[in-house]
Parts: C-alpha cells; structure tokens; sequence
C-alpha cells in the first residue's frame, strides 16, 4: 500500500456513515477520521479500566445494575475497522498498570485548603486552592509583594495552644512568631493569661471602647509577634529596659492616656523584657471550662475590674463557678481580638496562648472561629507535653518569677503552684481520639521538642510551623556572628565583588581565631562548674534550662568539649577570614547561603557611581530598602537574603553544638533581626560595622546577648557593656 509524501495511505478507506451508507473521501480526512476514532476507543478503553471496583472483578450490587442497564440500552455494535476495541473484563485485570493503579491505596495526606470563589455568580463550582505565599518568591495580581492577601482567608492560619501550666507553652509560642514574623509572615500572640491577670485585677488596666460591638473592653499587655524595635533617633541612645515597661508598636507611650484609645493587639512587651522576668506565663492561668458557662449569653466585662478575689490555686478550682465563667468570657473575648487581627487587620498568623485544656474549651474555640471566619481559616492545636520529671520541676522554679508569684515566698509559691497544676488535671483531655475522629489538625511536643507528633497537617504555614517546631532545642550553646575582615574592596569603598583581604583584614582574621578558641576554652570550664553545682530536685534559685540537654549514653559526655562549628560564605573575604582556624578542632564549612547580597548590574560600583549614574534606582532603594531588589542578573534584595537564609537558621536551632558564623552585612544584618527578634524595618539599616563580634546564647525566655569590639593595638577583643543594637546612621550601605 504506497504512501504519501506526508505519511498518508493513498488508498481509500471504507467509512461508515450515519445512514450505513460507504463513500469515499480524501486520504487526510480520512486519516483525520481515523485518529479521532483511535483516541476515542482508546479513550473508552482506559476509562472502562478505571471503572473496575477491584482487583478482583467484584462489583457492589448499585454498580451491577448500572453495568446491567448500559449493556441492555447500548446497541451491540462491531468496532470499526483499524480501530482498537475495547478490552474486556479479564483482559482489563492483566493489563499490568491498570493492576498497579487499582492496588495503590489513598493518600492519607490532606489536600491544600481550599477558598470558594470570591464572586457568587462565578460560572459553575470552581473554588482557588490555597498554596505558599513568600515575600520575594511569589507574585501574584491579589498579592503583588507575595504576601498572603486579605481575602485568602484560608491561606492564614490560627494557633491553639493547649497544655497543662509550667510545659514550655509560653516559649513555643515566641519562637514560633519570632520565626514566621522573621519570614514576614504577619504574626502575633494573644495571651489569656495577661488579660485575665489585669480583668481579674491583679494588674492594673485601661480600657477601651471596641466600635464594631459597642462595649468597652479591658486593655492588657497582649504579646504581640515577639518582636522589639530599635532607637528611631539615628545616633541616639536607646532606653533600657524596665521590667514593667509596655510598648506600642514597638515604642513607648508619651503618656499613659494613650492606653486608651488603642486596640489590645498594638500592645506588646519588649522580648529584652522577657530576658528579666516571666510575663508571657499565659500557661500558668487558670482556663478550666465548665459546662454551666453559656456562649450566648457571656458575663460582661468590667469597665475597670476591682479584684474579685486572691488568683491563687482556689481561683483555678472548677469548682470555683464565679472564677470559671470570668475565665471563660476573658478567654472568648481574647479569642476575639485575635480574629480581628486575622480578619480585619491584615494579620497571617494568631497564636491563641492558653492551656485549653479540656474537650469542652477546645469546642468553643472552634465554634467560635467558625461563626466568625466560616470554615476556610486554618486552625492547628498544638499541645506541649512535659514527661521528663526534672524538665517539670525546673519549669515549676522558673514560673516562680512570674507575674502570678512574683515578690511571694518561694516555699508557699510552689506549693501554690503545684496545687493549681493539680486541679487543671482534673478536667485535663490530652489531643488525639476526638480530634483524629473529627479531621482536626494537631501537633503534639514532648519535652519541648524531644519528640513531635502531628496529625493531618494541611495549609502552607502550618506545614512551616511544623517543620520548625522538629528543629530546635534548648542545648546550652553559643552562636557567633561576624562579617569578614576588612577587604581590598572596602577599602576602595566599593559594594560585592570578590576581593581579599588587605593586611588589616589578615590581623583581624589570626585575633579571631585566638579570641574563639579562649572563648570555648572558658565556656567549657563554666559548663563544667555549672554542671556540679546542679540539684534534683531544684533548689530556689537554680537555672537550669526547661529543656535539659539530653545525653546518649555516654557516661564521658558531660566531659566531652562541645564541637565548634565555623561556616563562611563561598567568597574569599570570608573564607580567608576563617583560614586560620584548625581542620582538626573546628568543622569548617563554606555555604553559598552565607554569601553577600548579590547587587546585580552595580557589583563593583561605589555609592556615589550609583548616585550619579543610576539616580532613579538609588532613590527607589532608599524609599524602601528591605523590598528593594538590584536588577540586573542575579540581582537580589534583604528578602532574598532572608529566604536563602531559612535552611541555616533552621540548622542553627537544631545542632547542639558551638557555631561561628563569618558573613558580610546584609547576613549579619539578617541572622541578628531574627535571633533578637527585630521588627521589619529595622532589618536593612541595622549598623553592623567590620570589627564587631557577637555572641547569642540561647536561653529559657529569649537569648543572652554580647558584643565584642576588636582592638588593634591589643589585637584582641573588648566586651562592650550594655550594648544595643541600632540603626546605621549612612542608609545606604547594602
């Protein structure tokens, strides 16, 4: 049979039409016609495979009668000639990937929430799925900056804490925030227990009128995104903090009258506050839910509420109806400005920080949140377990300093305490059977991190919580952060590049090397020294972290020196600062993260050739330097420092030992914003000078925090006292 030149049979083909009549028609049509009947058949063939109910041919009686009806309504008819016929039964089972299909179970992964479509007219049932949502990685018409849009009310995300008093509730919640703000996720939590502490008039208070309901409210010191603000005044000195200071948006009020024309969530604590005492214990408070309390119907709050009663254990007793129902209407209330934050504020990410201890607590959040933000908000309950009987007890002495205990007598205080612990027990439900009944996402953390279990994780910020939450400890460890030596290019006062370092630079790199093996050397001793003077049970007055480090078996660990880890960018600047380091003591390790901001088409220029030349993008620059991205190839910006950043933070908070990490300005800038928890605008102007040295140990309710200035003429390093950070006085470096 010849062919074409185009690959077509000349030779007519038989066609049947309607009429059962033959004709024919030119070959491309024909061949046409042919494919069509091909795909079509093919078509049919595949999908009467996927109908097949099982590997074995079993069919339930519904589908049997269906099979029975199409087989006597359809005309038995011959396929058609060059056509593929459709298989049969037991042709279908032999087909081997049709076998592999039917025998792959379903996913027990949930899918991506889900948002209805936005306009009710819409052409049919389609709704959006929601997916990841990152500053500086995506881009979308709703969300021009990446940032989860106001209307993707599914794609934000609410935090339920749950958990017994003294479990490391408190401290899970700041480092969640700390993390997702530091991502620029907007985040913020909302603590039960300071505004129970002030409605119930252990505190004093301000209050409010809220305008959507009409009632007043009680104002309290919310904890709101872990983050502090640096000195506004260039130059300027930064005020230390009080134990008692309260901040708005970051700065100190002028008078205390503003107080009250301000919305709960703009109230924060500093986290250097945080450093002095224990005033984010929402965990300790009493939220024991009885069955008496009526949603419709809640106890009003008090314009400005006179103390009720002593919030000692008897408080806490479920019992106790007229403290239940107090408890009860602050929880919702508390609740319900975290939903505004969420709904009508443009917030991502609530944390609800209260013990939420029993079933019927957890079923009011829920309702709750549904009547207000229907079914799309995502809600994930996180529950902080405590087994390890020393972590507990060295919770229970650190709560001591709290707001609820401070200023008592320690022996009366934990006797209290323990007694309050005693009565939540009573009514306490752990997460599990009536969440895995009913689909809700949950996760689970034991010993604030030493083991994790998770249910049903579903949305994109839930997946990053939970993938953070596997990856820190408390493992007493310090972490350096330094930039480079002085360079050829900083010298010439040009930006990127790859130069080396001038001599100066060399000087500062070998007194570097020396300064950090003196500091292990002493850390050491002190970790040693530490580890005699430790008691079980505590002592008053005792420090050991809520998260002990645990050992593995090794009767020599406690005598073991920790391991050091140094990590330098990929450019010589910094690895040459490093090269003065011992392979054999210290694991070295250069990481592309690590390396500087990339300037894109102005590598290599200096700020006034940026000036002159390239006038417009300076002035975009400076209008909004942390958004701003250089163009050209490879061009970047602080938002893409901070993503390619992720993976090294994440490692940091996971190993236990000793890290020292050599950078350039917007790293250093960038590693500092997240472990000292800065807010957004400070991020890309923070004054991080060559010569300084820092050091960041973690802590139980934040980090210690020093700085070291190099000195030339004793080639060594001075502690600075009391230092802060602050914002660099020229705007426009890096």
């Amino acid at each position: 049979m010849p062919l074409l030149g185009s690959g077509e049979y000349a030779e007519p083909f038989p066609i049947k039409d309607t009429a059962s009549r033959t004709k024919t028609e030119p070959p491309r049509i024909q061949n046409q016609r042919r494919q069509s009947q091909h795909s079509a058949m093919a078509k049919t063939a595949i999908m009467s495979h996927f109908s097949t109910p099982s590997t074995d041919g079993a069919r339930t009686p519904e589908e049997a009668e269906m099979l029975k009806d199409k087989e006597t309504k359809t005309p038995n008819t011959q396929p058609l000639e060059g056509s593929v016929a459709a298989p049969s039964a037991g042709a279908k089972q032999r087909l081997a990937n049709g076998a592999a299909l039917t025998d792959t179970p379903l996913t027990t992964a949930p899918n991506s929430p889900i948002i209805p479509p936005r306009r009710q007219d819409s052409a049919g049932p389609r709704q959006r799925p929601t997916t990841l949502d990152i500053p500086g990685l995506t881009r979308s018409k709703v969300s021009p900056d990446g940032r989860i849009s106001q209307r993707d009310v599914g794609s934000k995300l609410v935090i339920v804490m749950v958990g017994l008093p003294a479990r490391g509730k408190s401290y899970i919640t700041k480092k969640i925030a700390r993390y997702l703000n530091w991502l620029q996720h907007d985040t913020k939590i909302f603590n039960v227990g300071e505004r129970r502490r002030i409605t119930a008039g252990s505190q004093p208070s301000a209050q409010f009128t809220d305008p959507r309901r009409g009632r007043p409210r009680t104002v309290s010191k919310t904890i709101s995104s872990a983050t502090v603000s640096l000195n506004e005044v260039l130059g300027g000195d930064i005020p230390t903090s009080s134990a008692t200071r309260i901040l708005i948006n970051g700065e100190p009020p002028p008078d205390t009258s503003l107080l009250e024309q301000l919305p709960l969530p703009a109230l924060s604590l500093s986290e250097e506050d945080d450093l002095h005492h224990s005033t984010t214990n929402g965990d300790l408070n009493g939220h024991i839910v009885e069955e008496k309390w009526n949603p419709e119907n809640p106890m009003p709050l008090p314009l400005r509420a006179e103390p009720m009663e002593p919030q000692n254990a008897e408080f806490f007793d479920p019992n106790n109806e007229k403290a239940a129902h107090l408890r009860d209407d602050i929880a919702m209330a508390t609740l319900d400005e975290l939903l505004d934050y969420i709904l009508d504020q443009g917030g991502s990410v609530g944390i609800f920080d209260a013990t939420n201890s029993t079933l019927e607590r957890r079923q009011m959040v829920m309702k709750k949140i549904r009547e207000r933000a229907g079914p799309e908000l995502g809600v994930l309950f996180l529950e902080s377990l405590c087994i390890d009987e020393n972590l507990l007890e060295s919770n229970m002495r650190l709560k001591l300093s709290g707001p609820d205990y401070r200023d008592q007598d320690p022996v009366t205080a934990l006797a209290d305490f323990k007694k309050r612990v005693a009565l939540y027990k009573k009514k306490y439900v752990p997460l599990g059977e009536y969440e895995e009944k009913n689909h809700m996402p949950y996760v689970q953390m034991i010993d604030v991190g030493r083991k994790v279990v998770s249910h049903q994780i579903r949305g994109f910020l839930s997946a990053q919580t939970v993938y953070y939450l596997l990856n820190f400890n408390l493992a007493p460890r310090q972490i350096w952060i330094t930039r480079h030596g002085e360079s050829i290019d900083n010298v010439n006062g040009k930006i990127g590049g790859d130069s080396d370092l001038s001599e100066v630079g060399l000087a500062y790199a070998k007194a570097l090397t020396k300064f950090i093996k003196h500091e292990r050397q002493l850390w050491d001793v002190h970790q040693r020294d530490k580890a005699l003077s430790t008691h079980f049970p505590p002592l008053p007055g005792d420090t050991t972290p809520p998260n002990p480090e645990y050992d593995h078996g090794d009767e020599d660990d406690s005598n073991t020196s920790k391991s050091f880890c140094v990590w330098t960018s990929m450019l010589k600047r910094s690895i040459q600062t490093a090269q003065y380091f011992d392979e054999d003591d210290f694991d070295i390790k250069q990481m592309k993260m690590l390396d500087e901001l990339n300037s894109g088409t102005m590598e290599g220029l200096t700020y006034d050739e940026i000036r002159t030349k390239h006038s417009a993008e300076y002035e975009l620059r400076k209008s909004d330097k942390l958004h701003y991205r250089y163009p050209g190839a490879g061009g970047e910006g602080y938002l893409d420092i901070i993503n390619r950043l992720r993976a090294v933070i994440v490692e940091v908070e996971r190993m236990t030992d000793h890290v020292l990490l050599v950078g350039h300005r917007s790293v250093a800038r960038v590693l500092l914003a997240y472990f000292k928890g800065l807010k957004r605008e400070d991020v890309a102007d923070l004054d991080v000078p060559l010569g300084m040295l820092y050091m960041l140990e973690p802590k139980p309710y934040g980090v210690e925090f020093k700085a070291y200035r190099y000195n030339s003429e004793t080639d060594w390093f001075d502690l600075v006292p009391d230092y802060q950070l602050r914002r660099a006085i020229v705007h426009t470096a890096f």
